[in-house]
């Protein structure tokens, strides 16, 4: 059997309660090559996380600093 490599929260690491959607740079990285928001499984974000993250890039994406597709 092989061993399941745990990845831990990016944001619970660095104990940032908050995601700004102002922050591009950040929100790009869970974005997929098509534009699309990536899953926790894929990002390794926990649940609490991934619903202000999924938020905070529908608000850049509102606001025009994200693009809705690639």
């Amino acid at each position: 059997m092989q061993k399941k490599t745990v990845r831990q929260c990016h944001f619970c690491q660095v104990n940032q309660d908050e995601v700004n959607y102002k922050d591009t740079g950040t929100l790009q990285r869970y974005l997929s090559s098509f534009g699309k928001i990536v899953p926790r499984k894929r990002s390794g974000v926990c649940a609490k996380h991934q619903r202000k993250l999924s938020l905070a890039i529908k608000r850049a994406r509102f606001m025009g600093l994200l693009p809705y597709v690639v």
